[in-house]
């Protein structure tokens, strides 16, 4: 019997299932929609969750016991990455260093207990696809939306991290998504908005940005997410989500991953600008992409229309059955892929008391230059702090970073005054001892004019960067490489003499 004669052989609904088998949607709110819980009774492989689906830990339990008596083998996926980009601390920040401390700090080790950690809460909470960890080299200081994320601009580095971080994942029963292949690192552009070119030639693709997925395959990798990003040496025509040629011929066919494909959001604009989410994912699925998140908010018009427009390119012959049932049984075999000695639930502990990496530990990872250090030792006298406001990309949202998110708890003898790069501080007395911390901040003009403004003043300024720093040392004494809530107390230890002096 011919593929065609299978399709038109199958009813309505079976074919809605067989669609749905493949796909990811978010929704709204922190109650599981009776939409998507009727879809998951029917086949819907499972859901993506984000920061506005999370107000507590109960909370966030009874969703996920919710979603599994819909259909107790969904996929729950969540991008729990450590650090930055958090959606179990969504609203108060990670208690995790994030993957440039650990690079920095470069002990596997530590990593892998890190990963660990995070797949702990996770399996407790009840997600299953944790969609980490970011293993692009960043290679572009300038890139804004990969950056701390990055275990580093060094691939066998990168490669090492990557490894202990899947391993680390995986041991608690939580598969991993190494992302985002082919490698999002050397872009100036961030493919939420738009879609990025990386105009690497094969030989420095193959040695830099493939070097931490080939690790991450090696180590067990149960699936790895596309990128939104034109590579014009691997595909001049069709970006990575798109493209056969580089997840059938380079994933598939030449670094041998059997696992699942997984899409980063259709909703992006790298992915869907121009022709829309459900044409999007048309194009995933021919691609050879087998579980495809469709975003944070996929109302029901929105998901119906997805499987509306893939059961017509499925009739037309555009794509070929046999692709959308391989995708839904590798979709539906993803938990199959974890390691075998997986501790049972009920034998995980409470969130542990001492977590793998401690303030003075996260510190030791931050880059000090001379004006720092003698900064630094006086740091028994009163001083200002100031946190220049920023708006994080679409990837971190709106978590609480630096200093500020610290407050109450913190002392309130030192307060935190919120600064708007835009406005210029007031003239200072000679002498005054300044903090100013940024994030990002050589990819802000306003925020460099506001640091040129203070350097010509007769103040003492340490000027602290709690992002992915310039290529320029002379723009931030300081560097914490994140802005995770341990890393800014490990910044605030650091300013108020808590921490000991001269820390590598």
């Amino acid at each position: 019997m011919s593929a065609t004669a299978n399709l038109q052989a199958l009813e309505p609904r079976n074919i809605r299932a067989l669609v749905a088998g493949s796909l990811l949607p978010g929704f709204a709110g922190s109650r599981l929609p009776d939409w998507v819980a009727g879809e998951l009774k029917s086949g819907l492989a499972g859901v993506c969750l984000f920061g506005s689906n999370i107000e507590s830990g109960t909370q966030l339990q009874e969703l996920t016991s919710a979603i599994r008596r819909a259909n107790p083998a969904a996929v729950i996926a969540i991008d729990e990455e450590g650090g930055d980009v958090t959606r179990l601390h969504y609203n108060t920040g990670s208690p995790h260093p994030g993957n440039a401390v650990l690079g920095r700090l470069d002990d596997p080790g530590m990593t892998f207990a890190s990963a660990a950690a995070i797949g702990n809460e996770l399996r407790r909470a009840g997600c299953t696809l944790d969609l980490a960890p970011s293993v692009d080299i960043n290679s572009n200081p300038g890139n804004p939306v990969i950056g701390v994320r990055s275990f580093g601009d060094n691939a066998p580095l990168a490669a090492s991290h990557a490894a202990a971080w899947v391993q680390g994942l995986q041991s608690t029963g939580v598969a991993a998504c190494a992302k985002h292949f082919p490698g999002h690192g050397d872009t100036a552009q961030d493919s939420h908005l738009m879609l990025p070119t990386v105009e690497a030639t094969p030989g420095v693709l193959a040695e830099r940005e493939l070097e931490p997925f080939k690790a991450a395959i090696a180590a067990g990798t149960a699936s790895i997410m596309t990128s939104h990003i034109l590579v014009p040496a691997l595909d001049p025509d069709n970006p990575a989500t798109f493209s056969t040629a580089i997840l059938q011929g380079l994933l598939r066919e030449q670094l041998g991953f059997t696992g699942v494909i997984v899409t980063d959001a259709l909703d992006m604009k790298g992915a869907s600008g121009g022709i829309g989410i459900p044409a999007a994912a048309v194009r995933a699925l021919a691609a050879g992409c087998d579980l495809l998140c469709l975003g944070s908010d996929t109302g029901e018009a929105q998901f119906n229309a997805v499987i509306t427009a893939v059961a017509e390119a499925l009739r037309s012959g555009e794509l070929p059955l046999r692709r959308v049932e391989e995708a839904r049984t590798r979709s539906a075999g993803l938990l199959n892929l974890l390691p075998r000695d997986i501790r049972p639930a009920e034998e995980l502990s409470g969130h542990p008391s001492g977590l793998p990496v401690n303030p003075a530990r996260a510190a030791a990872a931050f880059r000090l230059n001379t004006r720092a250090r003698k900064w630094l030792r006086s740091s028994a006298h009163p001083f200002e702090l100031h946190q220049l406001s920023s708006t994080a990309n679409q990837a971190v949202g709106s978590v609480p970073w630096g200093p500020a998110s610290l407050e109450p708890d913190w002392n309130p003898a030192i307060a935190v005054r919120i600064v708007d790069p835009g406005h210029r501080l007031p003239a200072h007395r000679a002498g005054t001892r300044i903090a100013l911390v940024g994030r990002n901040l050589h990819l802000h003009r306003q925020s460099m004019e506001l640091i040129s403004n203070l350097r010509r003043q007769d103040v003492d300024l340490i000027v602290v960067e709690m992002g992915w720093p310039s290529a320029d040392p002379g723009i931030a004494d300081a560097c914490t490489f994140g802005a995770s809530r341990l890393v800014s107390t490990a910044l605030m230890q650091l300013l108020t003499g808590r921490l000991p002096q001269g820390v590598e």
